[in-house]
């Protein structure tokens, strides 16, 4: 199975790999790290940007209107575009948790406002216009900001020879730590940086990781106790490890996707859901790019042991995976047979695997074995676009069936109601029909 992206017919994958939606040849202009410090945060102009992700389905809807918006505002008003699924540290500090996400960048460049009018291109345009008079009307009062400019140094923990260890190595949570010296012009540069990256991150960790600050001229013990030689330097503080050197650029961007990178590693892989209702099966399939589903064989046939052990392997399968925007389920053999029919389960056997990609309708089955190698094999080759797939039967997503949640026991045969033979003359039906 193929199908055709700009003139190019590609192997038809579930999972889309990145493909932009904007060229050279549209108004829009295409944003990402290297880029939008200098294009929106330095910039005076008044900036509309969507952040989207290549396989969302109401993104694909949006990019003709988008690209319309752009040409009518050309001269007027910015219009930009940023891979969030590519560049999620741009998603990440600009608190991007759906797509698409219209944002605009008005006076003050570091608190973008969120666009919450309709998405046609004329109610764009209407709304980036009435944001544009506002903007003249508070630069004519004098009470318009200009550019971009730092964070609030608030969310940046100061830390000290008493707090150090308290706050920092007894909290079994992750820490950035800068080591400064206020007399450093390397260090005041990073200051607005440290400061914007600590708010993004306090927010999109749920305050899980933390941006410190030491001043190391005042608290010599701690810049002796981890060798610091020179500033700024940036150390990384994780629950029973040995501190190591953060090694990536000193830009907002950088820090805020090191530090996303690090809450993921450390945060608890996504949930195993039982299909219960057609509301579990729908919000997965559609809130994830793609749904991963597991149908285990019927509880008479393993008992509560051997089902644990299947989902033991899904939980190892989802802990490893889980920097994916993938969700993960499944339910008994039997128990949604329509969903079995559908995705053409029951050749393999029980357990099955399947995977599915509800915005294209498209699925894929695991032909490995239900191990850690034999699904690692069947993830990695999705993840990358490799191995075969079908359209999900029907076009959409079957009826589900409401079922009890399993009750983690083992499984008991159904009883069957006994019968008083001895009112029965079997004698007299004996023999009635000679062979």
């Amino acid at each position: 199975q193929s199908f055709a992206i700009g003139g190019r017919v590609l192997g038809c994958s579930l999972v889309l790999m990145a493909q932009g939606f904007y060229s050279a040849a549209d108004d829009v202009v295409e944003l990402n790290p290297s880029n939008f410090n200098r294009e929106v945060l330095q910039s005076d102009s008044l900036w509309l940007i969507e952040f989207y992700a290549p396989w969302c389905g109401h993104c694909q809807s949006l990019t003709a209107d988008w690209k319309k918006t752009a040409t009518a505002l050309k001269g007027i008003v910015k219009v930009g575009a940023v891979d969030a699924d590519q560049h999620k540290s741009l998603g990440g500090q600009y608190g991007v948790r759906g797509f698409p996400s219209i944002k605009i960048f008005g006076a003050n460049k570091n608190k973008p406002d969120d666009y919450q009018g309709g998405r046609s291109s004329q109610a764009i345009v209407d709304g980036a216009l009435n944001t544009l008079r506002t903007l003249v009307k508070d630069r004519m009062s004098g009470s318009g900001g200009g550019g971009g400019g730092g964070g609030s140094k608030k969310n940046v923990v100061e830390l000290t020879d008493d707090n150090f260890d308290r706050l920092v190595l007894d909290s079994g949570e992750v820490w950035l730590v800068e080591f400064f010296a206020p007399w450093c012009g390397h260090c005041k540069s990073l200051e607005p940086e440290w400061a914007a990256a600590a708010s993004a991150v306090k927010e999109q960790t749920k305050d899980k990781v933390h941006l410190g600050a030491v001043d190391a001229t005042v608290h010599q013990g701690l810049a002796s106790r981890y060798g610091i030689r020179g500033f700024p330097t940036i150390k990384i503080f994780k629950k029973g490890e040995e501190p190591e050197d953060y090694q990536g650029g000193r830009i907002r961007g950088d820090i805020i996707a090191r530090a996303l990178d690090l809450f993921s590693d450390n945060a608890a892989p996504p949930e195993l859901l039982e299909i219960l209702n057609a509301d579990v099966l729908k919000k997965t399939c559609e809130d994830y790019q793609l749904c991963v589903i597991a149908v285990l064989p019927h509880i008479l046939d393993t008992g509560a042991a051997g089902r644990n052990s299947y989902l033991e392997v899904m939980m190892k399968m989802a802990e490893k995976y889980k920097k994916k925007m993938w969700g993960w389920l499944w339910t008994e053999a039997g128990a949604q047979m329509e969903l079995e029919a559908s995705l053409g389960i029951g050749g393999f056997g029980y357990p099955a695997m399947t995977a599915i990609n509800a915005r294209k309708m498209k699925f894929a089955l695991l032909k490995g074995s239900f191990s850690e190698t034999g699904i690692h094999e069947f993830l990695r080759d999705l993840s990358v676009g490799r191995g075969s797939t079908a359209t999900v039967g029907g076009g959409a997503l079957p009826k589900i069936n409401s079922v009890d949640a399993w009750d983690g026991k083992d499984g008991e045969l159904p009883v069957v109601d006994d019968y008083d033979l001895s009112d029965v003359d079997l004698d007299d039906d004996i023999g009635k029909e000679e062979l």
